[in-house]
């Protein structure tokens, strides 16, 4: 083909460069690709797009598989591609263009005899250039150009005569650049013209899946657990990979070389070192030996380890240069794993005694801006504890050991703690880091040190309430109700001294306060003084810190609801206690086992012995050495109740009694004690002995355990005390179907002894209808042979059948079809009716759904309206009609 001015086709360029210099031939081929090189088609696919966009930037670090990804795609496009590789030390423009002309030649692009050659090292003429760019436009295929290794291209003048090239080529040139770093080309215009293909180092990262494909290239097969391990340390970087598995590959067992190798003394340690830190400057080495030893790190922490300033654009600059320093966003960066190791290690060689100095500084900077966490771990690494254990307490984070999700963290790292660390905030770390590991007797006698030291001294409020903390905590699992109230009033004196944004900051020490508090109120029997403790935490707004006081108190409000005869109620307050801490991830608190303990106990109840054992087994598998004494007491109640309803009465009396030694002593355990010792003195046919435990218990007008007290003593033979037990119940409200239920079983049973068999027939049918709702079976299972036998007759049958008596329920007279519901029930309404049908009264239903007797008042004229309504009776009776229920 002719040019325009006549000129034919030529040599377009010179047998050497403008130095007289022989073109390298290795400059101009692709790299060969190894044996052990692992083709990876999502990448390729991904480069096709190239043929498609004039400019493509495959931007990566050293060693993230760039230039031999590239080489495999040239390789299998079937047409030339011009290769060239730029080198460090090229000297001038003019060396550049004449190897770029060279490689297109060598690719086989026709090039017009007249573009010429630089004659000038240094300089570039811009007639070559402009001929250069009108020639390459003229082509039918656009000739592909790959320039490996462009970073090390650092003039602007190179850059800005390349993009003035590919700009006019337009068709005629599709340039790939592979490059450490971003060029000095708009990038942005090619960027917003959708004009330019990006593959970066983040795409470049093998995949788990890609990490197997290439270790077993080099014969080795890891489980897969062990592979995701190696790509999370080595963030898929491609020369960690393959330097790791030929390293593994000598080893006698690789997979353990792959998950405990030292990367500072390893091969990937030798290539990091040359091939990144080396080319940095000396200041720029220093910078990042020391960032080394943080896991992430901004300008002003980068700063205050080396003592200098202005450091922004050196890490900023360390991140264009995929130097191994990734961007996390808002200035912070962080160092890639292995570099990090291997920097820690260098760091060590180079500076000994530097590393604890850098963590000092690092765990100073990052109290100071608030970030508590990283600067515990950092003043432990210094070995500075007087620092750390003060941090922690003045930031009045002591409740942290309890809850969330560092609590193991926190304490592993308090662990490291000598015991030559002496002064108040070491000591009340270690009595909380005790106490929360279940040691009472250790925690006590650290809290008695630290107790001393705040005698001595006038020391920090937040130090003070950290230890009145303990001392609810103490108290709780002491059972002493006093110990737990006076903490508690101190508690309230000193939240005037702290500053607001810490208690702010911290709701766990409120809800862990109010949780021990109504722990210790429910172990002496004050269950209303209890119950209102318990309830703030159980309603304050749910979170990562308050998740496990908030099932903690779940669970004892549950167990209130139980000794109260509310199974229904105790069942839900235990389900959602099990289920407040699932969404956090948070592990199986000893908390949590009071919930189970509660839904074992209504297990029992319905006659559900399988489950009930299922729970009981799963609540002592993770029991503490030390349980409090209402879980101890808890337990003890169900496992002895388990044992009379399987039949084993002298193991049950051996599991009646908790054994906990508290300051007072607990009415309602002390009955539950009595009651199954005197069961089990009974089936053994001893009443006399029954009759004489339950004389020794001086606790007879609780509401909570009066009714069973009252079946005792009429099994025992002492018909007129068991009677005027349940007469006082009579006078009391707030006792549910579990204890109503078994004191009209004592009125039937009593009537039944003296004939009057109608009396007994119409309180059995009372039991029964109240007992149905509740699947209450055992006190009719217990009650004997002959009260259950009337159970057998009409119409009590009809009532037990389905549910207590094997058969199904009655049938249902044919009923006029009920109008239809206006309006749809909301979720709300939906459960105020439930409760609605157990005959709870509005404030027991405000209490069970923590709102207002107002707002309940307000559910209920909404649910009257909807179903066409105007009393309980027919709203309940509608709503089954209806289906709702």
């Amino acid at each position: 083909m002719a040019t325009s001015n006549g000129n034919t086709r030529g040599p377009a360029v010179a047998a050497a460069d403008p130095l007289g210099e022989p073109f390298l031939q290795t400059r101009l081929a692709p790299p060969g690709r190894p044996a052990t090189f692992l083709r990876r088609s999502r990448l390729l696919e991904h480069l096709d797009q190239a043929l498609d966009t004039p400019l493509t930037m495959v931007n990566g670090s050293a060693g993230a598989g760039k230039t031999l990804l590239v080489a495999d795609w040239a390789a299998g496009l079937g047409q030339p591609v011009a290769w060239f590789t730029n080198e460090a030390g090229d000297q001038g423009a003019g060396v550049f263009w004449a190897y770029v002309l060279h490689a297109l030649q060598a690719a086989g692009v026709p090039l017009c005899a007249d573009i010429g050659c630089p004659a000038d090292a240094s300089r570039v003429d811009h007639k070559l250039l402009a001929r250069l760019a009108d020639e390459l436009s003229g082509h039918d295929r656009p000739a592909i150009l790959v320039l490996d290794e462009f970073d090390r291209q650092t003039a602007p003048q190179t850059a800005e005569q390349l993009e003035f090239v590919l700009h006019h080529a337009g068709p005629g040139l599709r340039l790939i650049l592979v490059t450490r770093t971003e060029p000095l080309l708009p990038l942005h215009r090619y960027r917003a013209a959708a004009a330019m293909t990006e593959i970066r180092d983040a795409e470049l990262a093998f995949t788990p899946d890609e990490a197997a494909d290439l270790l077993e290239l080099h014969g080795l097969r890891l489980p897969a657990e062990a592979t995701r391990a190696l790509v999370e340390r080595t963030r898929g970087w491609a020369a960690g990979l393959r330097l790791c598995a030929m390293a593994a590959r000598e080893s006698e067992d690789p997979e353990a070389y792959l998950r405990e190798f030292e990367a500072g003394r390893s091969a990937v340690a030798d290539f990091l070192l040359a091939e990144v830190l080396k080319r940095q400057t000396a200041r720029t080495q220093d910078l990042l030996l020391r960032v080394s030893v943080v896991d992430r790190f901004c300008p002003a922490l980068a700063e205050a380890l080396t003592g200098r300033s202005g450091l922004e654009p050196v890490l900023a600059g360390l991140y264009r240069q995929n130097a191994f320093v990734e961007d996390v966003g808002h200035s912070w960066y962080r160092l890639h794993p292995l570099f990090g190791e291997i920097l820690r290690a260098h760091l060590r060689a180079r500076h000994p005694g530097l590393e604890p100095e850098l963590h000092r500084r690092a765990g100073q900077w990052l109290r100071a801006t608030g970030a508590l966490p990283e600067a515990l771990a950092h003043g432990a690494a210094a070995g500075d504890w007087e620092f750390t254990a003060g941090a922690f307490v003045d930031d009045l984070a002591i409740g942290q050991l309890f809850t969330g999700l560092r609590a193991d963290d926190l304490a592993e790292l308090f662990a490291r703690m000598g015991p030559e660390v002496t002064g108040a905030a070491p000591d009340v770390v270690r009595a909380a880091r005790d106490l929360a590991e279940h040691d009472l007797e250790r925690g006590l006698n650290h809290l008695r040190l630290a107790e001393e030291h705040l005698a001595e001294e006038a020391l920090d409020p937040a130090l003070r309430l950290s230890c009145v903390l303990l001392e609810s905590l103490a108290a709780r699992l002491t059972g002493s109700p006093s110990r737990a109230e006076k903490a508690v009033a101190t508690a309230e004196e000193l939240r005037h001294e702290v500053p607001a944004h810490l208690l702010d900051k911290h709701p766990e020490l409120t809800a862990l306060l109010l949780t021990h508090l109504g722990s210790a109120r429910l172990w002496a029997g004050s269950f209303d003084e209890a119950r209102a403790a318990l309830s703030e935490v159980a309603g304050c707004p749910s979170g990562v810190a308050t998740a496990l006081p908030r099932q903690d108190s779940l669970g004892h409000l549950a167990l209130i609801d139980y000794l109260n005869g509310w199974l229904g109620r105790a069942e839900r307050k235990a389900l959602a206690a099990l289920s407040e801490t699932e969404q956090f991830g948070l592990h199986r608190p000893p908390g949590a086992d009071l919930g189970r303990l509660v839904l074992a106990a209504v297990a029992v109840d319905r006659d559900d012995l399988g489950q009930a054992q299922a729970l009981l087994e799963e609540a002592a598998d993770s029991a503490p050495a030390a349980l409090d004494p209402v879980t101890a007491a808890g337990r003890s109640l169900v496992a002895a109740r388990l044992l009379l309803a399987r039949g084993d009465p002298r193991a049950a009396a051996a599991a009646a009694d908790p054994a906990v030694p508290a300051d007072v002593a607990s009415p309602w355990a002390e009955v539950h004690t009595a009651l199954v010792t005197s069961a089990a003195h009974l089936a053994e046919g001893r009443p006399d002995t029954a009759a004489k435990v339950l004389d020794d218990v001086p606790y007879g007008t609780e509401p909570a355990y009066a009714a069973e007290l009252a079946w005792a003593q009429l099994a025992a033979g002492n018909r007129d005390a068991a009677l005027d037990l349940v007469d006082h119940l009579r006078t009391r409200s707030r006792t549910g179907p579990g204890v109503s239920v078994c004191a009209a079983l004592v009125r039937a049973r009593a009537a039944q002894e003296a004939g009057d068999e109608a009396t007994a027939r119409k309180l059995l049918a009372r039991a029964l209808l109240e007992a149905r709702r509740e699947r209450l079976r055992r006190p009719f299972l217990d009650a004997g042979p002959r009260l259950r036998h009337l159970l057998d007759t009409p119409p009590l049958q009809s009532l037990a059948a389905g549910w207590l008596t094997p058969g199904g329920p009655a049938p249902r007279a044919p009923e006029e079809r009920a109008p239809l519901v206006v309006e749809e029930l909301s979720g709300r309404e939906r459960e105020v009716l439930v409760r609605l049908a157990q005959m709870m009264s509005t404030e027991e239903i405000a209490a069970d759904l923590y709102v207002s007797v107002n707002t309940v008042k307000t559910h209920l004229k909404s649910v009257y309206r909807k179903l066409g309504v105007n009393r309980r009776g027919e709203a309940v009776r509608r709503a089954r009609e209806r289906g709702l229920m």
